[in-house]
């Protein structure tokens, strides 16, 4: 069994910026890839960013593209995404997951553990 648990979000000033932090813990995501996604009310589970397990491919949402960085630290078993820049819309629950495999991947159909979540506000 792997447990995700998301940290980091809070509330920010439009302009401003935040450190998710997704840490791992039970069987590791050693050799996942891992992605970030997000959720506002009434709305679908969208695809943040995406980072292979070896950190050598990512992706990222043309919303988020220059504003948001997905890294990891595979010693810790943390992945992260830095946020800059943050606007109004970035507004929503953030999730980490661990994906099947070890390649990143847009979709969540590709990802089978997920956090419980971590609020992002931001406010203008």
């Amino acid at each position: 069994q792997v447990q995700l648990v998301e940290s980091g979000g809070g509330l920010v000033q439009a302009g401003g910026s935040l450190r998710l932090s997704c840490a791992a813990s039970g069987r590791t995501f050693s050799s996942y890839a891992m992605g970030w996604f997000r959720q506002t009310p009434g709305k679908e589970r969208e695809f943040v960013a995406s980072l292979s397990w070896s950190g050598g491919s990512a992706r990222s949402a043309d919303s988020v593209q220059g504003r948001f960085t997905i890294s990891n630290d595979n010693a810790k078993n943390t992945v992260y995404l830095q946020m800059n820049s943050l606007r109004p819309e970035d507004t929503a629950v953030y999730y980490c997951a661990r994906n099947t495999s070890s390649y990143d991947s847009t979709s969540r159909g590709n990802y089978d553990y997920w956090g419980r979540g971590t609020q992002v506000t931001v406010s203008s």
